[in-house]
């Protein structure tokens, strides 16, 4: 399989479709294909040879999924870049990738400067946006007229497909190799289950297009021939405007996003009712959250998707009908590439029931870090992947995620995950978001800390949220200390930051943990 096999096919049974939604943009299957083979022509023309990385840092847009066909058509290596790094984060990953030409956008043009000044390697500048084109670089739409189509090179199969980097949260970022046919049997793998897609949906492209939480919805998309409707980023109000003109059908958020839009003053206001599938995952949902939000589209079938990068991404989905069973705490069972073992610290495989890390086997698991052997074979050290999150099987074999292991609390000499925590959280009526980190305390050796964001015009104390927590878990895992933060660090990919809210209680420790 390549990645390019979808546009083929499309073009083939309904070359008149409609392939993309841009703004006022609205171009064909047929259209998207010509101009792909021309952009993959203009690549070559840039000097690209095969295997030479490309990397992308723009907002979503039709030209970038142009870009992401492009460039395997051209027989090159994709680079997302994370959107949410600052220049010398960016500049790492394209140093460190070998990159050597860069589409950039409007939004991240005044970057160039500094990224050139960075990244020697970096000989050619494709402007992707709609202002005029920065010094230096050539427009996306220029390269397209002044060049002409080539064939496809059909790069596929083990072939590296793209390099994508880690959220950098740790240290410098790790480049994860993902070949054409890891993406391909992830995304076959979770339509195979029936859960996600359908010929004819309409998927909105609100999740940043770099992350591989999209980038999956969309290799499921471009493989069943449906339209793509792209936002430049998420945003309440933009969302609901795009699914009600567009009549979407299905998208991918993660869970910040989702409780965003759900307790959004105008979501009264739209008409949300063609949303059939939301498929959700990069970091726990609160039951409360999904609560609401299966309220707010009640046509629409849920599905949690649990993966990593490293996976391309998924390996397990949670169906809709086990969100109407009552199964919201678990993360699902094992799509049919994946095979899933919980294992104790010397790589053993716990009982059923008991929590240890979470292992993966299957030909989504990623090639490896790339130029970082130690790293891998760290890793993937037997051809199981070390995913680094704690959980545990039930007998029916649903996998329940507890936490990262690196972030278990140990208070007292007792484990505290503090997902479970986070959700007896967010139960409360005044509690917008939380976060639950350990820090460190003389007599319990760590304590449970919370760091909440509260609804406007409410306020929450200490006591109230010990009594609130302690009603539904355990009380030595009800936060000893509480802080109120107006809002909390997120990553590219939606995810918390606890590493940043660890910092002023951890000032002298890089471990931060006992």
């Amino acid at each position: 399989m390549y990645l390019t096999q979808g546009l083929h096919r499309a073009v083939q049974q309904h070359p008149d479709g409609i392939m993309t939604i841009c703004g006022e943009r609205t171009r064909t299957f047929a259209e998207v294909a010509d101009r792909v083979a021309r952009l993959a022509g203009g690549l070559r023309g840039l000097g690209v040879e095969p295997g030479d990385r490309v990397a992308i840092l723009a907002l979503n847009s039709d030209r970038y999924h142009e870009y992401l066909l492009a460039v395997p058509w051209a027989d090159a290596v994709l680079n997302p870049a994370n959107i949410r790094w600052s220049p010398a984060e960016i500049a790492y990953s394209l140093v460190d990738s070998g990159t050597s030409v860069l589409f950039v956008d409007d939004a991240f043009a005044p970057m160039l400067p500094a990224l050139r000044a960075a990244v020697p390697e970096l000989r050619a500048v494709v402007h992707c946006g709609d202002g005029p084109t920065p010094e230096h670089a050539v427009g996306h739409e220029e390269l397209i007229a002044a060049s002409e189509p080539v064939p496809d090179a059909r790069r596929g199969g083990d072939q590296l497909a793209g390099i994508f980097y880690t959220g950098g949260t740790t240290g410098h970022p790790k480049g994860v190799m993902l070949s054409h046919a890891n993406l391909a049997v992830s995304a076959l793998g979770a339509l195979g289950t029936g859960f996600v897609f359908r010929p004819g949906a309409r998927f909105l492209h609100a999740a940043p297009m770099f992350h591989l939480a999209d980038l999956a919805g969309w290799h499921g998309q471009l493989m069943l021939g449906g339209t793509h409707v792209m936002i430049p980023a998420f945003d309440p109000v933009a969302t609901m405007r795009a699914i009600e003109t567009h009549r979407v059908t299905e998208s991918v958020l993660v869970p910040v996003m989702i409780q965003m839009l759900v307790d959004h003053p105008e979501v009264a206001n739209h008409d949300l009712s063609s949303i059939r599938g939301i498929m959700y995952g990069a970091s726990p949902i609160a039951q409360p959250v999904l609560e609401r939000a299966m309220k707010v589209f009640p046509e629409a079938g849920f599905v949690q998707a649990y993966g990593m990068t490293e996976l391309a991404p998924i390996a397990t989905l949670l169906s809709p009908e086990d969100h109407l069973a009552g199964r919201l705490r678990s993360a699902g069972r094992a799509v049919p590439h994946s095979e899933i073992r919980v294992l104790d610290p010397e790589g053993v495989e716990v009982p059923r029931g008991t929590v240890g890390e979470v292992a993966v086997r299957g030909g989504h698991v990623m090639l490896g870090y790339w130029n970082n052997p130690e790293e891998t074979a760290a890793t993937i050290p037997d051809g199981w992947l070390r995913t680094g999150d704690g959980g545990y099987l039930d007998g029916d074999g649903y996998l329940h995620i507890v936490d990262r292991v690196k972030d278990m609390i140990v208070t007292g000499g007792e484990n505290v995950y503090s997902a479970e925590v986070e959700n007896a959280l967010a139960a409360h009526p005044a509690i917008a978001a939380c976060a639950v980190i350990g820090v460190p305390d003389h007599d319990w050796g760590e304590r449970v800390h919370a760091v909440l964001v509260c609804h406007p015009g409410t306020t929450v104390t200490l006591e109230e949220i010990r009594t609130h927590t302690k009603s539904r878990i355990a009380t030595y895992k009800a936060p000893r200390t509480i802080e109120i933060a107006e809002s909390l660090p997120l990553s590219g990919a939606g995810k918390i930051l606890k590493r940043e809210l660890r910092k002023q209680h951890w000032p002298d420790s890089d471990r931060q943990v006992h």
